[in-house]
């Protein structure tokens, strides 16, 4: 009996490429160090692997505390059907965060240093601690979609004794770090842009994290409804367009309240390259959004909310790399461009999440069709076997 080679299409041949130059820029990176391998300097330390595969990663994976919170704490159990898609997204971002940092840190076999070597006055020391913590709290979050795949009776009934205390913890953890990733800042203010720096980063860090954390549970909505071809639960979607709108409202607010009691809003009527990029943010991340959730027509339609989620993604992700390449380049000196190999890691580390995910939906019961279908043992190993 022959057998039948996968076919090759142009998406997997594109995912096949990614990986490739991801491997070689791995092996240049811990062969010939940072230098070779990233336009990075003394003047200019963190690039692209800081500041989107770590302050864009967690942001993005902010929906799993936002989510635990909403079904199990508040009691709406009218999320739950994109529960496990979204934690199972909030595990994979912050494992991948992990992986970028082993690319970014100059000795990243000390990773474990700050669990064993405490300094409780440093922001970074606080980080740490919270997404490792966090991290393990995602991975027993998720640890009954395993369970009730391999028929684990037992240790699933343990997780789900302890499910309130866990997501409690998760919240708790999240709020901590998203917040304090936004405290990194405050020790640069003259090197900062005043576009970008104020006193309530960690203030306006968390709310952005809620922002783009419910835009993500949006998109899982939609993963879910094309996941099974059903009809989407409009009305779950409206409410989360409602509460991010509001959310949107809040930061808006704040941002311009801030720029204008610190002086720094006039700097918008000059022309510049922060100016351009900071305008940029707020036109994708906040003008539109808000302008097309306060439409009721437009937050009637799934294409609407969608757009809108894409929208802000796409807006906050600018202002984290606004905030840690942008508006660092001038005190620096430097124009920093990543080199093409820190795009190629960055871009392998996004695809092999991808990859992950697409496995773990074809074995594990992750979306509400799947769940109570799980296999025997024996059978998940024939089927990854025959895979």
């Amino acid at each position: 009996m022959k057998m039948q080679l996968p076919r090759l299409t142009f998406w997997k041949a594109l995912f096949v490429l990614i990986l490739l130059a991801g491997l070689y820029a791995t092996i240049v990176r811990f062969t010939r160090g940072l230098g070779a391998s990233t336009n990075l300097s003394d003047n200019f330390p963190w690039g692209l692997w800081i500041g989107f595969d770590v302050l864009c990663g967690v942001m993005l994976a902010a929906g799993g505390f936002i989510l635990t919170a909403t079904v199990h704490i508040f009691n709406l159990k009218k999320f739950e059907p994109i529960i496990r898609p979204t934690v199972l997204t909030a595990f994979l971002g912050y494992v991948l965060v992990v992986v970028a940092l082993l690319f970014d840190l100059g000795r990243p076999y000390r990773i474990w240093h700050p669990l064993v070597m405490w300094n409780p006055h440093s922001v970074m020391f606080e980080v740490a601690w919270c997404v490792a913590l966090y991290t393990t709290v995602l991975a027993l979050e998720f640890a009954p979609v395993v369970f009730e795949r391999l028929r684990f009776e037992r240790p699933l009934r343990i997780l789900r004794t302890i499910s309130i205390p866990l997501v409690i913890a998760g919240v708790i953890l999240s709020t901590l770090h998203q917040s304090s990733l936004g405290s990194l800042y405050l020790i640069v203010p003259e090197k900062l842009h005043p576009l970008w720096y104020s006193p309530l980063l960690p203030v306006f860090f968390f709310i952005s994290a809620v922002a783009v954390g419910l835009a993500m549970v949006i998109f899982e909505s939609w993963m879910s409804s094309k996941a099974f071809g059903k009809q989407l639960e409009l009305p779950l979607l409206q409410s989360l367009g409602r509460v991010l709108l509001v959310v949107l409202g809040v930061y808006a607010v704040l941002r311009f309240e801030d720029l204008l009691h610190r002086g720094a809003l006039p700097l918008l009527l000059h022309s510049s390259y922060e100016t351009d990029l900071f305008l940029l943010e707020v036109v994708i991340g906040l003008l539109l959004p808000i302008a097309l959730l306060a439409n009721p027509r437009i937050r009637a339609t799934a294409g609407g909310l969608y757009l809108c989620a894409v929208l802000v993604v796409l807006g906050f992700v600018t202002n984290r790399l606004n905030v840690s390449i942008t508006g660092m380049e001038s005190a620096a000196g430097v124009h920093y461009i990543p080199r093409w190999t820190e795009i190629a890691v960055t871009a392998s580390i996004i695809g092999a999440g991808f990859a992950i995910f697409a496995l773990a939906v074809k074995y594990l019961p992750i979306f509400p069709e799947a769940i109570g279908r799980a296999a025997h043992p024996e059978e998940l190993r024939g089927e990854m076997g025959a895979a």
